[in-house]
């Protein structure tokens, strides 16, 4: 799990491999997606192989790249995700708080 603090954004990226760990092409630009627009968004490159994400809310979302691994006039879907979980950023102050003793 990737752990994004919500005052910041995640460059990120994906490369293919085939069953051997070599790099493998994908057809046409991979498409990405959030789980949950609530907790991030993501906004991919023209080619597809990176994106930003950026966090709307706390949360945990995934972010999802589906790509065409079949090279020729068919469809294969491969689907490779990301988990992430957004958190509150560093701390820039305090609140102090006072009450009476009975």
């Amino acid at each position: 799990m990737f752990t994004l603090p919500d005052d910041k954004t995640a460059a990120a990226a994906v490369a293919y491999v085939d069953a051997k760990g070599q790099p493998a092409k994908v057809d046409g630009a991979p498409v990405w997606t959030s789980s949950d627009e609530n907790v991030l968004t993501v906004a991919a490159d023209a080619d597809g192989m990176s994106a930003t994400v950026t966090p709307v809310g706390l949360g945990t979302a995934q972010v999802k790249i589906e790509a065409d691994a079949d090279l020729g006039s068919g469809v294969e879907s491969l689907i490779t995700l990301a988990d992430v979980e957004v958190v509150g950023g560093k701390a820039v102050a305090g609140n102090v708080s006072l009450t009476v003793n009975p």
